[in-house]
C-alpha cells in the first residue's frame, strides 16, 4: 500500500497542495470535487491521481463554513454625492436597520468596468444578497451576477430581462410623459438638455424623441448634450448652447433636475419669462423643485420606495419566499407646478 507523502510542514494535505500537484487552481480542485460533472474527464483523473498521492481528505467543516453566506448585503450604485441615489440607499439602510445584516457599498463611477472589479471583490465575501443600479451591465458583469449564488435585485429601471428581480420604472416612458404634457400645454420648439447621458439619461432621450415624432415636431437640433457631469452650472451653459442653435426655442425638457434649475436661473438672468416665453421640465422631481420659483414640473421617481422593496424582495428569495413577478415597475408621477403652467 502506497503511503500518503507527507505535507511540507506537516499536518493533513489541503486543496492547495492538492492543486500544486495537480498543476492547476484550487477552484478547479473544489469544483472537480465537489461537481465532477462540470470538468473534463482527463481533468478529473488528473486531480483524483494526486488526491490519492496526498491521502487528501475533504474537511466537512470547511465545506460547510465555505458554503454559508455572509450576513452582508452588497449595494452598487454609480454615485455617492448624487442624491438621486442617496434616497435609495436611505430606503435600503432604513429596512436593514433593525436587522442582522451588514451594508457593504461600491461606487462604480458610472463605469462599466468599475462595476466589474467591484462584483469580483464582492462575489468571494459571498454576500446574502446583491442590490445593483441599473440593467445595462457587462457580460462579464451579468455573469458575475448570474453565478453569485444569492438573490441579485436591479433597482431604478425596469426591463424584459432581469438577472434574478427588478425594480424600479420606464425611464423612456417618463420623458415621453414630460414632453406629451409640454405639448399639451402648447409648446412646440421643445429642446431636450442632458448632461452625463448614462443609459438611463438615454432612454429619457428616446421618450422625448418618441413623444416629439408623433406630434410631428422632431428636429435634431433641439437636443443639447453633454458627457460631462451634471450641475446647475453646466445647466445655465448648455442652455445658452441650446438657445444658439434654435433661438425661438419655446420650451425644455432637462435630464435631471439639476439642470432644469440651471435653465431657470438662466432665464432669470436673461429676463425670459416663465412659462410664458418658455416652459421647463425636470426629472426625478428634488425638494428643491417644489419651492424654485417659479415652481418646476418634474417627472417624480420612487426612489425610496425602491431601496424598501429591494431589500423586501431579497430578504423574501433569502427566506425561500421569491415573489411571484421577478420585475415590479412602480411607476413614476408628473408633478405639474407653475414653469409649464402657460
Amino acid at each position: 500500500m502506497t503511503k500518503p507523502r507527507s505535507r511540507r510542514g506537516g499536518g493533513r494535505p489541503t486543496i492547495a497542495d492538492v492543486a500544486r500537484k495537480a498543476g492547476v487552481g484550487a477552484i478547479t480542485v473544489s469544483r472537480a470535487l465537489r461537481e465532477p460533472g462540470r470538468v473534463s474527464e482527463d481533468l478529473r483523473r488528473q486531480i483524483q491521481a494526486a488526491v490519492d498521492e496526498l491521502g487528501y481528505v475533504p474537511d466537512p467543516n470547511a465545506r460547510a463554513l465555505a458554503s454559508a453566506r455572509a450576513e452582508v448585503f452588497g449595494v452598487l450604485v454609480p454615485s455617492l454625492t448624487n442624491s438621486v441615489f442617496a434616497e435609495v440607499l436611505r430606503g435600503i439602510y432604513d429596512s436593514l436597520s433593525d436587522s442582522s445584516y451588514r451594508i457593504q457599498l461600491g461606487n462604480t463611477h458610472y463605469s462599466g468596468l468599475e462595476e466589474e472589479r467591484l462584483l469580483q471583490v464582492f462575489g468571494p465575501q459571498r454576500p446574502a444578497a446583491l442590490i445593483v443600479a441599473g440593467i445595462d451591465q457587462t457580460p462579464t458583469s451579468r455573469r458575475l451576477l448570474e453565478t453569485a449564488g444569492c438573490p441579485v435585485v436591479q433597482v431604478m429601471e425596469t426591463g424584459p430581462d432581469p438577472v434574478d428581480m427588478m425594480v424600479g420604472f420606464s425611464h423612456f416612458d417618463g420623458g415621453k410623459a414630460a414632453t406629451e404634457h409640454m405639448i399639451e400645454m402648447g409648446y412646440r420648439r421643445i429642446g431636450f438638455i442632458g448632461a452625463r447621458m448614462d443609459p438611463r439619461s438615454q432612454r429619457r432621450l428616446a421618450g422625448y424623441r418618441a413623444a416629439m415624432e408623433a406630434a410631428g415636431l422632431f428636429d435634431a437640433r433641439l437636443i443639447t448634450t453633454t458627457p460631462v457631469p451634471s450641475s446647475v452650472t453646466l445647466g445655465r451653459e448648455l442652455f445658452r448652447d441650446a438657445l444658439a442653435k434654435v433661438a425661438m426655442l419655446d420650451g425644455v425638457f432637462c435630464n435631471n433636475d439639476d439642470i432644469a434649475l440651471g435653465v431657470l436661473f438662466e432665464c432669470h438672468r436673461a429676463s425670459i419669462a416663465v412659462p410664458k416665453t418658455i416652459g421647463i421640465t425636470g426629472f426625478n422631481d428634488l425638494d428643491m423643485m417644489e419651492v424654485a420659483f417659479p415652481s418646476v414640473t418634474s417627472i417624480r421617481t420612487p426612489r425610496y420606495e425602491i431601496g424598501r422593496l429591494s431589500v423586501a424582495m431579497a430578504l423574501a428569495a433569502i427566506a425561500g419566499k421569491r415573489p411571484q413577478e421577478p420585475v415590479v415597475d412602480l411607476g413614476f408621477e408628473l408633478k405639474r407646478r407653475e414653469s409649464t403652467a402657460r
